[in-house]
Formats: structure tokens, sequence, C-alpha cells
């Protein structure tokens, strides 16, 4: 079968389905819909005809563009500057802006005001069913140049009513995850010859997989809703001086943070706490180190060959990951102690395909132990993470993404209730061969030493270049010594709404 005639009739069979779900009792039946082009009206009337005095039989649909708007605006490739549409001036410039232009002066780059506003709609529908989120959150940032200097300026500001609307967690929660207002990136930049220079609260970004962070040791994660939010929403800046050298394929980065920012897990009672608290235990304010002697520093070195990127990299600092300390029988507290992180990174663009590899280890570690003799319940373990990546990319914006992915425990401490070698595989499908602004996308995430695993969701609708809007399920299952059977409670289903400026 012809690829066109295959698409065609994937097409009509979503079209069929799309029809007897938002059409219902409608005049057509879903037998009626013969494409998604069915569903809805003709296009709108020309911008200068005169509105029709009555109330016209609507069309018959006549494109799938007239249920989801034409498609989107073309991706720019690689290192292509996105297209601009230049006006024409209302009025001349001002004989001031004229002379100044023709001496040639420099002239003060205008701000740039860019942001987005997001609200995210959530209802856990496994035992007990309960509303578990209805966040709004409001994104800013202004950009730009002056004297020879960029600089960054954002902030964020989440509210949450769900946690005035209910009673369903505890006062902790409410007061940690209602209300939160935080300074996001806020640098200064600045060049000397090859050496660029940034100082401020910024990102910086060692690594980036799939779903996973293997290789991205440096940033800060708000681990709060687990994994499952985009990576701009769960990656959190670190206040730090940052000094890159570029010269031929040679790249080397070095890195210094005076004051630590860790990951947010939220509080005891949370929808994704990482710790299981034993019956009659309570957890104590968490430690966060956060002086000079706490600081954490980093080396990075990266080299271009035959169009392999390698790099490697040194990192030492508190981790960013709590361990959880018994102060007492009874009591527990989140600390955060010293590591050492040596990585390798590794990839290559091989036509078709992509690959990509990581691989990190950890030295002195904390894990939580099951040993009761254990004073503090907490042993130390180096650790070793890797992970293997290919990517394949199909027309019709089409990706496919499969890897495979361990830790691997040296002097293996039984007790600490996981094997030496911990493996696991993650799939992820997206496409939009339905149509150029509906992306259906799959991330299955399985653990190969037990059965339990995480399957995300989720169908976006690129209604407007502003717009974007979305649906999806998340699903835990498994058993509960698992990474993801653990939160086997939290399956969810859940709405999203972003407007990008």
């Amino acid at each position: 079968m012809a690829r066109a005639d295959l698409r065609q009739r994937m097409r009509a069979g979503f079209a069929a389905w799309l029809g007897a779900v938002l059409l219902g009792a409608g005049t057509a039946s879903a037998q009626e819909v013969k494409s998604i082009d069915d569903l809805f009206g003709g296009p709108a009337p020309a911008p200068n005809k005169p509105a029709p005095t009555t109330t016209p039989i609507s069309p018959e649909p006549k494109s799938m563009d007239d249920l989801f708007g034409g498609p989107a605006a073309k991706k720019p490739a690689a290192g292509e500057a996105p297209a601009t549409v230049q006006s024409a001036p209302a009025t001349a410039p001002s004989p001031a802006t004229s002379d100044l232009a023709d001496l040639g002066e420099a002239q003060p780059a205008r701000p740039a005001v860019t942001g987005f506003y997001q609200n995210d709609l959530a209802y856990t529908y496994a035992s007990p069913g309960h509303w578990s989120r209805f966040n709004n959150m409001l994104d800013l940032a202004v950009s730009g140049t002056s004297g020879g200097l960029g600089y960054k300026l954002g902030g964020r500001v989440n509210y949450d009513p769900i946690y005035d609307l209910t009673d369903y967690y505890p006062s902790a929660v409410k007061d940690d995850q209602r209300f939160e207002a935080m300074v996001r990136e806020a640098y200064l930049d600045f060049n000397a010859g090859d050496f660029e220079f940034r100082i401020g609260r910024q990102h910086i970004v060692w690594g980036e997989v799939v779903g996973l962070f293997v290789a991205d040791v440096v940033s800060a994660k708000d681990l709060r809703q687990f994994v499952l939010p985009d990576f701009d929403v769960i990656r959190t800046p670190q206040w730090a001086a940052r000094a890159e050298y570029y010269g031929g394929n040679f790249h080397a980065e070095a890195a210094w943070i005076p004051s630590m920012t860790y990951n947010d897990i939220g509080k005891p009672g949370a929808e994704f706490y990482p710790f299981a608290i034993p019956t009659g235990a309570s957890v104590a304010k968490e430690q966060k180190p956060g002086g000079i002697d706490d600081s954490g520093y980093g080396l990075r070195l990266s080299y271009l060959q035959s169009g392999w990127d390698l790099t490697g990299f040194y990192y030492s600092a508190n981790d960013l990951n709590a361990a959880f300390e018994r102060v007492s029988p009874t009591l527990y507290q989140p600390i955060h102690k010293r590591i050492h992180q040596t990585g390798l990174t590794v990839s290559k663009d091989l036509g078709p395909m992509i690959f990509k590899g990581e691989a990190v280890h950890t030295r002195d570690r904390l894990f939580s132990t099951f040993d009761p003799a254990d004073a503090d319940g907490l042993v130390k373990q180096n650790t070793l993470d890797w992970l293997l990546s290919l990517e394949w990319s199909f027309p019709e914006e089409t990706r496919f993404n499969t890897q495979l992915f361990q830790r691997y425990y040296f002097d293996h401490d039984a007790n600490i209730g996981a094997d030496q070698a911990e493996s696991g595989i993650s799939f992820l499908l997206s496409t939009q061969a339905i149509h150029p602004r509906l992306e259906p996308r799959l991330l299955f995430l399985h653990s190969l030493n037990r059965s339990d695993y995480s399957a995300q969701l989720k169908l976006t609708w690129r209604a407007t270049g502003n717009w974007r809007l979305a649906m999806g399920v998340d699903v835990f299952e498994g058993s509960p010594n698992g990474l993801f059977g653990y939160y086997d409670s939290t399956d969810r289903v859940y709405t999203e709404a972003r407007y990008s400026f």
C-alpha cells in the first residue's frame, strides 16, 4: 500500500473515532464521518466580506486544517535563525536617530520580554480518588544587552488553589505548594577574547536524555511532581560563576557554585514524596548546607572529532538528592553530604539515527539501609550510572527513541534494598502524522529487575503560535520497592494549557 493511501486511511480512522467522541448525538453519526475535515465547518469568510445576515448551514469541512488550524510554522534548522517578518516604519526616523546611525554609534539592544503562563489540572484516580493539581504558573524574563554586557532577569510565580479547595493534603504540604514566588535566571554575560563569562543564577546543563537525568549533575530539580513535567519546569537554576573557552573544536567550561540549591522533594504527605516514613516516625526539617565551605565546583572538557562529540567532566558538591538520616528510632532528617562525580558523554549523528551515551561514576553517595543495627540508617556506596540511547527521525515529525540504562553498585550492600545492577529500558514515540498541529506522545520506562513501569501518554494540540493545549494520563505500576511501583497510588489524568510570549 502506498504511503499516501496508508496515511489517508489512518487519518480517516482517527477522524471516525474523534467524530464519535465530539459529535455524540449530533446531526452526523460517527459512520458518516469520513475524515477529520468532516467534523467542523469550512474556513471563515474572507476578511473584507460582510458577515451574512442569516446563519447559513455549515458547509462540509474540506480539510483537516479546519479542525486544528494550518500547519505549524516551520522549525528553523540547527544553527538557523528563526524567520521574522519586518514591516515598514509608520514614520521616517527622527533626525537624531539618523545622525547616530550615520556616525556608526552602537545602539543598546531593546530589552526583550519573554515567558509563559501555564495551567495544570490533574485528578488522581488511583484509590482514594482526589483532585491533585490545579497549578497556575507565570514565568517572566527580561533580557538584552547594554554597554557590552548581556543580562537576563527572570522570575516565576506558582499558585495552586487545590490546597484551598480540598482537605486531602496535610498542612505542611499545603504551605509548601499552595503559593511560591522565586527568582529564576538572573545573570550577567561578558566576553574576553575566546572566553565567555556568566555570573549569577543560571542553568548549567551537562547532559540531557529522554525522561531521565544521568550526566545532568549540576542542575537542581523540582521533583514535587516526580519527573513528569517538561524539563523547563523541572530544572532549577544555580547561583554560579561560569567561564567557557572556545577554540576550534575544543570547548572548556569551569563552574563554581558558592551557595547550593538542592532538589525540591516537597513535604511528607505530598503526592511524590520520595521517602516511605516508617509507622510511628516523623521527618525533621531538611538540612541544606549553603556556606562557602559547602560550595560546588567542576570542570568540563569537550572535543568534536569526525562528528563525534566527546565530553568528560569532574564535579564535586553536596548531593542534590537528600539522604534520610535516622536521628532516633522515630525521627528522620533529610541531609546532603558531599559526593564526587566523574562523567563522560558522547553523541554522534549517524544520518537517520542519533546515538548518545552518558556515564557517571559517583563516590560516597549515601543510601538508606534496612539494617536495624546501623546507627544512622545510612551507608556509603560508590555507583556507576550509564545510559545508551538511539533515536530515529521519520517523515512528518515522527520520532522514535529507545534507551538502555543501569545503576551499578560497587561493594554492594544488600540491605539497601536494590540489586547490585539495577537496569531498565525506555521507549519514546511521538508523531505529527495525523496532523501537523496534533502530536500524540508515549514515554514508557520499565525496570528489568522487577515488573514495575511508568507509562506517560500525552496528546498535544498546538492551537496557534502561542497556545499549546494538552491532555494525558500518567500510570505507575509494580512493586512498591521499585522506582516506579513506589508511586502506584498516584495514577492520574490531566490537562495542560500554555500561552507563550
